[in-house]
């Protein structure tokens, strides 16, 4: 089974309470592909850069079964580069620089070897990209989820209400499902954005796990909890890297087996706080992730008796 992830590949420049890095790689897809890459190749990544992203990282990438076909090169023009400082209690965090640079006149092609794949993830980009994406294949993935965020809702409602009648899933934070719907109760908010199109929707939540959502059935996953989160940037993207890895290498979307994705999802997230940047997802072995998956089934598993 093959993953399309569509997303920034990008530099970061981030400071945490633990510590400050100027420059590191990083980027919605460089999250998904890394964390999805250790369970299903090949992950077929949609991106632009400039003619200053790293070649090594590239390379890297291709060894761990990511297809760079689909990446725009640009000479002579800068990578997007975002800039973010976390308050303390790193749930938080301000904006310093966003320079869209290549990103501002990104317009994704689909590579003719990217035609027929099973899964398709669209990071989180304007509705109209995503929208073309969806068009411009030939046919309709087994699952199309979508990330998005509160700037889009606030500069492009309509499109992005769009877009949702397209994808079988969305994935958004809480805040953001209450901004989508206008509703404060996570249940109603859920239930207004399936009515908007997706048959299926996660609402994470950070340091207190996601929500899964479809039609009157729900699931919750907590966090596993950490003595520290070093970084959290991309935790979410890794996130949905590890979802995305689980479904398309088991080719299962089923709502039991999207619960199954849910605690790979967060196993991955959970690694991904560890250092900067997409660092352990690198440096993780399958073992390392299996240990980490059977925490979270003893997180959550007991037996109990009722009198």
């Amino acid at each position: 089974m093959s993953l399309i992830t569509v997303g920034t590949m990008a530099f970061d420049a981030i400071e945490t309470p633990f510590g400050k890095i100027n420059q590191i790689v990083g980027g919605s897809a460089t999250y998904v592909a890394y964390a999805a890459s250790h369970f299903v190749k090949p992950v077929q990544q949609i991106s632009i850069v400039g003619d200053d992203f790293p070649k090594e990282e590239m390379e890297e990438m291709k060894k761990r079964g990511v297809e760079m076909e689909g990446v725009e090169i640009v000479p002579d023009k800068k990578s997007f580069f975002w800039s973010g400082r976390y308050h303390e209690d790193m749930n938080s965090r301000d904006t310093l620089i966003t320079d869209l640079n290549v990103l501002a006149d990104f317009d994704p092609t689909i590579p003719e070897s990217y035609q027929g794949a099973e899964f398709l993830m669209l990071g989180n980009l304007a509705p109209k990209i995503q929208l073309n994406v969806i068009q411009e294949l030939k046919k309709r993935p087994k699952l199309i989820v979508m990330d998005t965020m509160n700037f889009w809702m606030e500069i492009a409602m309509a499109e992005l209400k769009i877009v949702l009648k397209y994808v079988d899933m969305l994935m958004v934070n809480d805040a953001e499902a209450r901004q989508l719907t206008g509703q404060f109760s996570l249940v109603k908010a859920a239930k207004s954005i399936m009515e908007m199109g997706p048959k299926f929707l996660i609402i994470k939540k950070g340091e207190h796990g996601a929500l899964l959502f479809h039609g009157d059935q729900v699931f919750f996953a907590p966090a596993l909890p950490l003595e520290e989160v070093f970084d959290p940037t991309g935790a979410g993207d890794t996130f949905a890297g590890g979802f995305m890895g689980h479904l398309a290498a088991t080719n299962d979307i089923s709502f039991e087996n999207m619960k199954r994705a849910i605690i790979v999802g967060s196993a991955m997230a959970s690694f991904c706080v560890e250092k900067f940047g997409p660092t352990r997802l690198k440096e993780i072995t399958r073992k390392d992730i299996d240990i980490r998956i059977h925490q979270f089934k003893d997180l959550v598993s007991f037996d109990i008796e009722l009198i």
